[in-house]
């Protein structure tokens, strides 16, 4: 039994499992996530999960308690003494965590399409904080250009940053939520501190409890304080039911994950590609992509699909915001000769991930926080064909033998941290991407199925 399921098993998660197996026939608010979530179970869209039904009972309760509320006005009186809104009479926002493909994400995005408000953003976590901090850089901008001052000041932009926010949105849905990247960690308690207290609700997924994000992360003690104020804003509750629900569908009858072993690899790419590509009005060619500034090159491309190496996506210095613009640009991605990874291939493991995550959640705007006029989720799948060396469940492995590069020792004496620092810190033993790769294991397998390459057909429509 994994330590998730043993937190799971709890007598309260129990009896909350119990309540939700009665609120599959409890009457429900006809525009709640109740009533919705009894509507996809009748007409056989959904598997009735008692698990689910209790999560859905929680939502229920938030979306009630969000009925006419507002954010509290920012007066400057309020600015000079601190005073914002009682959270006590705020609502609590959800932070709900568990293990892959129990249906996390459905069931956000389910409340997230009930709440009738133009003010409300779903955003994976990722390319929120890059918004983060490319607004952080542009208020120091400001800051610098608007001081008269010969000497510098001390400025902090988090807090006008978080009130821009909080301008635009009060319900923000954060799909995966997690922290690895050591500036995100630096910042957070002062970013959803001045969040929330500018009365923004947050409804967010996670594989991990509060407690375990940035795990054994690199100066870890000033990431703590953040936690006790996001489960005072937030209500925590874990969905483990123990079923990948991505797993149980269909396989696609176009095959999408090559064996480069058993021989077909190579001719079977170039066939899906050319039959991709005469579907296109466009010629195999180069494409440069323009990403913040930088020139990204793709060297063969037709029109929306691109025929890449693991190599010229994940060698390369990519990062989200590079990602991101590929899901802009092509509805399909080929990725050739995906190598097995491990602790010693942490960086391009680190960027498969994020390229992953990235293409399984494109939203088609291209906006960081993507939103939708008719209160629905406009989701275009970027699709993904992959050839590989070791089959799906085999790609990442953990590698206990720690290989320390000059750039991990240069890391380690800026940080003052010690030998002892390889075993502890998830940034030299893996685990952080060990765990990640449990989603992206599951969202690949869901990727070859049938529904999926189906929905994608819909939106495309």
């Amino acid at each position: 039994m994994t330590l998730q399921r043993a937190v799971c098993g709890t007598a309260a998660a129990v009896a909350s499992r119990r309540l939700g197996t009665r609120l599959l026939s409890a009457a429900a608010a006809p525009g709640g996530p109740l009533a919705v979530y009894q509507r996809r179970l009748a007409d056989g869209s959904l598997y009735a999960d008692e698990y689910q039904a209790a999560i859905v009972q929680r939502l229920d309760q938030i979306h009630r308690s969000l009925d006419g509320y507002s954010p509290p006005r920012r007066s400057l009186l309020s600015r000079l003494f601190s005073l914002g809104a009682s959270s006590s009479r705020r609502p609590r926002g959800l932070y709900l965590w568990g293990t892959v493909g129990t249906g996390k994400t459905m069931l956000m995005d389910l409340f997230h399409d009930c709440v009738d408000t133009p003010h409300k953003r779903r955003v994976h976590f990722n390319a929120f904080m890059l918004d983060v901090h490319r607004r952080i850089h542009e208020a120091k901008q400001r800051a610098a250009i608007q001081s008269s001052d010969t000497k510098p000041r001390a400025f902090d932009p988090i807090r006008p940053v978080a009130e821009a926010i909080a301008d635009e949105v009060w319900l923000i849905c954060f799909d995966e939520f997690q922290v690895t990247d050591i500036a995100d960690a630096m910042i957070l308690k002062r970013l959803f501190t001045s969040l929330f207290y500018n009365g923004v609700i947050v409804v967010a997924t996670s594989n991990r409890p509060p407690d375990d994000l940035y795990k054994n992360g690199l100066q870890r003690g000033n990431f703590l304080p953040f936690i006790p104020v996001l489960k005072e804003h937030c209500y925590v509750e874990c969905l483990d039911s123990g079923i990948d629900y991505r797993l149980m569908g269909a396989a696609s009858q176009e095959k999408t994950y090559f064996l480069k072993s058993d021989g077909d690899a190579d001719s079977g790419l170039r066939r899906l590609f050319k039959v991709l590509c005469a579907r296109e009005t466009d010629v195999v060619r180069p494409r440069l992509l323009h990403v913040r500034g930088r020139d990204v090159q793709f060297e063969r491309t037709c029109g929306q699909v691109a025929d890449c190496t693991f190599s010229e996506l994940c060698d390369r210095p990519l990062g989200a915001a590079d990602y991101l613009t590929m899901a802009q640009f092509f509805h399909t991605v080929i990725i050739r000769d995906v190598p097995q990874l491990n602790t010693k291939k942490r960086a391009q493991a680190r960027r498969f991930i994020t390229l992953m995550d990235t293409l399984y959640d494109h939203h088609p705007e291209g906006d960081q926080y993507p939103t939708v006029s008719d209160g629905k989720r406009s989701h275009r799948q970027v699709r993904v064909v992959i050839s590989a060396d070791v089959p799906l469940k085999e790609l990442f492995t953990a590698d206990k033998d720690m290989d320390v590069d000059d750039d991990k020792r240069a890391l380690m004496d800026d940080l003052k941290l010690t030998n002892d620092s390889l075993t502890e810190a998830s940034i030299f033993t893996g685990e952080e991407e060990l765990f990640a790769f449990e989603r992206t294991v599951s969202r690949l397998a869901e990727m070859q199925t049938a529904d999926y390459w189906s929905r994608w057909e819909q939106t495309a429509a």
